[in-house]
């Protein structure tokens, strides 16, 4: 499995290409995701980057991201 810096995370971040979010340490593809469009969910979150923080204050569960394939993890 991939290892993934933060500066390798930020360039996933569904402008150009795949859309990537790390979580709990494990990095996520959800570029399958409408609700990822353009890197963007919600109007207040950017793919790219470790939304663990942010995820445990959503009004969805973790299990949510059981939906996902898991590409790598977070150093």
């Amino acid at each position: 499995m991939k290892t993934f810096s933060k500066a390798e995370l930020k360039q996933y971040n569904g402008c150009n290409g795949p859309t990537y979010i790390a979580y709990a340490g494990k990095v996520y593809d959800v570029s399958s995701s409408f609700l990822w469009k353009k890197g963007i969910h919600q109007c207040s979150h950017e793919a790219g980057q470790d939304l663990t923080p942010d995820l445990d204050q959503a009004p969805h569960g973790p299990d949510l991201m059981d939906k996902f394939p898991v590409i790598g993890v977070l150093e």
